[in-house]
């Protein structure tokens, strides 16, 4: 039997909490078991990938020192890289300042994650990046982020409704001649509007350097999917493809993961 496929998940961080006693030392790193099973139902074995550092808030470097573990060694044993959702980037990340003091976001995992986004795509593995994820990827790259859509583009659809969380839905366009678009075109009709969930405030606002759009919110022009245009395979989704299912009426995601496997597989063939 064909050996499975090693797929590395991101890890997201709860950090010391004082007000809890059991946490109040305590840097817990964990994944949404959700992601993982999106993973495995493509028949990849995944595998979380935890920071070598302790320190992650202040850590610069993840590579390997003396004898120790770097993000460089996951990249070089697993297959590819899947970014999933989670807290939001920290404004400074990408040199802004934050508009409101809710938009703090993660600071350490963004280094972690870019360092990690670098380490796969050194090595010539795929990397896939979902809400959070595509947003990493984009400022990993050099792009920007709208921090609040409400508050920077009041007149934009609800893309975020905390009442009903992953059965907010809306319907995007794909862009034509795209790779996104050959990949779901079998799945659908003439038509290009699919059905999505939509659990994100934030979004693209300047496209990083050599990326491409792959679909848009049809009703207010948000950026859903971005794809390097390079030799690197980096792309991502906003949606949760993770939470879908075909019983909602909504995109079926099961092409977009095939494709990223099969990237996967054919760089360990490389």
């Amino acid at each position: 039997m064909t050996e499975r496929l090693k797929i590395g998940i991101s890890a997201c961080f709860l950090y010391p909490d004082p007000t809890r006693a059991a946490f109040a030392k305590k840097t817990l790193q964990y994944v949404e078991q959700s992601v993982p099973h999106w993973v495995m139902s493509g028949g990849a074995l995944p595998v979380m990938i935890p920071s070598p550092v302790g320190d992650v808030t202040g850590a610069q470097h993840f590579t390997n020192e003396g004898d120790g573990v770097g993000l460089v060694d996951y990249a070089q044993w697993l297959d590819g890289l899947v970014l999933h959702g989670g807290a939001d980037l920290w404004p400074g990340t990408y040199q802004e300042e934050p508009i409101d003091a809710r938009w703090q976001g993660d600071a350490g995992r963004d280094k972690y994650e870019i360092a990690l986004v670098n380490a796969f795509v050194a090595a010539g593995k795929p990397v896939f990046g979902i809400c959070r994820g595509m947003q990493l990827i984009n400022v990993a790259f050099g792009g920007t982020l709208v921090q609040d859509i409400p508050t920077q583009r009041p007149d934009a659809l609800t893309h975020r409704d905390a009442d009903v969380y992953d059965q907010n839905f809306h319907t995007v366009d794909l862009v034509s001649s795209t790779r996104l678009a050959s990949l779901l075109a079998s799945t659908t009709t003439a038509h290009r509007s699919h059905k999505i969930n939509s659990v994100h405030h934030q979004c693209v606002k300047d496209l990083a350097p050599n990326f491409v759009v792959e679909a848009r919110c049809p009703d207010d022009g948000t950026v859903e999917a971005i794809r390097h245009s390079g030799p690197a395979w980096v792309a991502g989704v906003q949606w949760h493809p993770e939470f879908h299912r075909l019983e909602y009426g909504t995109l079926d995601d099961a092409p977009i993961l095939s494709d990223f496997l099969a990237a996967a597989r054919a760089s360990r063939s490389s």
